[in-house]
């Protein structure tokens, strides 16, 4: 009789854990869906008709990406020693 309440306890804590889990693994893949979806529709794809339009689209990216590497360290000072 101990035995069968023994498994059946065991049973019922597997059950529960099992249902927290998929839980919880829903719940990050949704939030990752989410993320990638917000990040995404607030600008949407450029269509490049020409080479030249290729061309300047790649330097338009370049430019902005190299805007914010310059930008990036006196913000990571700033959080290292705020400044008064």
């Amino acid at each position: 009789m101990r035995g069968l309440f023994s498994l059946v306890g065991l049973l019922a804590v597997l059950a529960i854990v099992g249902l927290v889990a998929r839980q919880q693994l829903t719940n990050a893949a949704n939030q990752r869906a989410l993320a990638s979806t917000a990040s995404g529709a607030s600008t949407p794809a450029p269509q490049v008709a020409t080479p030249q339009q290729g061309q300047q689209l790649q330097k338009q990216v370049q430019d902005d990406v190299n805007k914010l590497m310059q930008s990036r360290p006196a913000d990571i000072d700033q959080q290292i020693e705020p400044k008064p």
